[in-house]
This record gives C-alpha cells, sequence and structure tokens, in this order.
C-alpha cells in the first residue's frame, strides 16, 4: 500500500536503519542557525527546488479549487449535454475533448461534466488523502516505535513482533475487502485516509525504533536516565526532538505512495465514488476512451505523474539536505562498484 524501507534494522537488534538519517543531539533543528543550513543545503538541489515549487502549486490548486473552479464559471457536477456528440458514443463535441474558452479542459465523455473543474476538485481529495494518510502513518508510526525503543527487552519484543505482522499483513487485499464492504453512506476520503494510515505505519516506527535505540546510547539520553528523569519524559524531551530528521524524510517519501495508493484503489472502483472526483476515479473513468478521447486519459495520468515526481523529488532533497551525509554515502557506493568492474 505504501512505501516501505528497503533495508529495515532487525526487530530484536538495536542497529538502526543503514539510510537513516543520523541522530542528532538534544535540540537538534531548532533554531535559525540550523535552519539556514538545511535551506542552504535545499536550495543548492535545483531538481528539488523545483519539485518543490511544484507541490506548493498543487497544493495551493487544492486549496483554492472552488475559486478557481469560480473563475472559469462552471463546477464540477453539471451536465452538459449539448457539448456531446451522441452519435458517436459521447464523445464531447469540438477537438482536444471540447477544449474551449468556457471549459479549459475540455468536457467528460457521456456527461458533458467541465473537466477542469473536475481536475482542481480531484486534486483536492486526492492530495488530502495523501496527506491524511501520511500525518495518521507519522503519528501512530511514531508513537508504536518511540515506545518499543524506550520501553524494555519485553516491551521492544511485543512491539517489534507486532511492527513485523503489520508490515507483512496483505495491506492491499484487507484494504479491497474492507472498502466493498462499508456502507456507501460513509465518506470515502475519509475511509481511505483511515485504512491507508492504519495499515502503513509499520515502516515509519521501524524507522523510529531503530533512531530511538541508538539516541539511548548518547551522553545527555544516559545522563537524564541516570538522573532519575521519567521514562515518558526522557522520551519527549530528550530522544523525541531527535527524531525529526529521519521522520519528516520518511514522511516526505511516503506522499507520493499514499497518492498512488488513493488512485490505485479509485481506479479499482473501491476508493471515492462519483460525483466526488479525484484522479484516480477519472483514470478508471477513462480506460474506454483512449482512442475515442485520448484528452481525457492523458490529463490525469499526467497530473498523477507530475504529482509523484514532485514530491518524490522534493523528498530526496529533503533527505540529503538533513543528512549530507547520505550524498557522499551514495557516491561513495558508486565509486566502488566503478573501479570493481
Amino acid at each position: 500500500m505504501s512505501a516501505t524501507v528497503s533495508t529495515p534494522p532487525p526487530a530484536s537488534g538495536p542497529e538502526p536503519d543503514a539510510g537513516a538519517v543520523a541522530p542528532a543531539g538534544p535540540g537538534a533543528g531548532r533554531g535559525g542557525r540550523g535552519g539556514r543550513v538545511v535551506w542552504r543545503r535545499f536550495a543548492a538541489n535545483r531538481a528539488a527546488v523545483v519539485a518543490a515549487g511544484i507541490v506548493g502549486l498543487l497544493v495551493l490548486v487544492a486549496v483554492l479549487a472552488p475559486l478557481l473552479a469560480a473563475l472559469e464559471g462552471q463546477d464540477p457536477t453539471t451536465f452538459h449535454d449539448a457539448l456531446i456528440d451522441s452519435g458517436r458514443g459521447g464523445v464531447p463535441l469540438g477537438s482536444f475533448g471540447g477544449i474551449s474558452a468556457d471549459h479549459w479542459l475540455g468536457v467528460e465523455p457521456t456527461t458533458g461534466r467541465d473537466l477542469f473543474a473536475r481536475v482542481v476538485f480531484g486534486a483536492r481529495v486526492s492530495l488530502g488523502v495523501a496527506i491524511g494518510a501520511t500525518v495518521l502513518q507519522v503519528l501512530i508510526g511514531v508513537t508504536v516505535g518511540l515506545a518499543a525503543g524506550v520501553g524494555g527487552r519485553l516491551v521492544d519484543s511485543v512491539l517489534g513482533r507486532f511492527i513485523d505482522l503489520i508490515l507483512a499483513f496483505p495491506g492491499l487485499v484487507f484494504s479491497i475487502a474492507l472498502l466493498a464492504i462499508v456502507p456507501s453512506s460513509f465518506p470515502r476520503p475519509v475511509l481511505l485516509v483511515v485504512v491507508l494510515g492504519v495499515l502503513g505505519w509499520a515502516g515509519v516506527a521501524r524507522i523510529v525504533r531503530g533512531q530511538t535505540l541508538t539516541l539511548r546510547e548518547t551522553d545527555y539520553v544516559a545522563a537524564a536516565r541516570l538522573a532519575g528523569v521519567h521514562p515518558v519524559r526522557v522520551a519527549r524531551r530528550e530522544i523525541l526532538p531527535g527524531l525529526a530528521a529521519p521522520v519528516l524524510t520518511y514522511a516526505a517519501l511516503l506522499l507520493p505512495g499514499n497518492v498512488v495508493a488513493e488512485a490505485a484503489l479509485s481506479f479499482l472502483g473501491i476508493g471515492v465514488r462519483p460525483p466526488t472526483s479525484s484522479w484516480g476515479q477519472m483514470l478508471s473513468t477513462a480506460t474506454t476512451w483512449f482512442r475515442g478521447d485520448p484528452t481525457y486519459v492523458l490529463i490525469p495520468a499526467v497530473l498523477l505523474f507530475v504529482t509523484v515526481l514532485a514530491f518524490t523529488l522534493a523528498g530526496d532533497g529533503l533527505r540529503t539536505a538533513l543528512d549530507p551525509r547520505a550524498k557522499a554515502r551514495v557516491q561513495g557506493q558508486r565509486q566502488g562498484r566503478g573501479r570493481a568492474s
């Protein structure tokens, strides 16, 4: 369902993930100086900056969807039968799917609904589900991973096995079964957020647990524990700030996976349903029109591709900015393979 780490640390060992961001000391990531350093590193990556700009534009489009549709003078649910050629099976009249001054991206086949309005409102659903699911995954993953890392050996063992169980769980099959039996009256976007969030937090928990086990051995955490500070306070005041970098990085990489997951479930017909629009639901209905109206297929497909690529590049840039040693490790591995060959 969602992206998982490729080389996670063993559930019973103290080693963190090899690709995770190095832990920081207390207060890491806080303060203007640290933020400026991270921003300079991020700004040096032009691809990541462009990708972040595209992500910001997409989020802005989703937020301003009603205003943009009103600016065009259309809405996503009104049928325009006069713009459909019923003699050709419902193909829009005009070239490129009926693009005109009144319908900036044309109209939907068979219904004549304005495609631009459905695209901008679909962005609100697709991105809203992806962001909501990512937030839920991070909240659950950080809670479970932190509890496993700061708990005793028994707690760590139990939660470690539970994390392994969730990672091995067939999430796609369970999602299909659950979404198929839930009453249609339940809001589908909310249901998608819950399903994707509940089934996709294990990767976050695995990273948080590994980083927590490493941070436990640092001097400032050991000093707090020896001073008799309550374990909950140690976790909140000393360990949690050091988890900000790896959690933010992994969350940025989870987002594109959740965008694809929402699109896939809607494409299968068990996610968002008409008249609510999402890019995956639009692709599901567009598959039969790739010859009669290719514009209707290309628009949501290109938007999904650009969105996933932008989130991925921005997340990779954030990872490099927060952990500059990651790029050096990758370059060293490539040089080593080049000398070996």
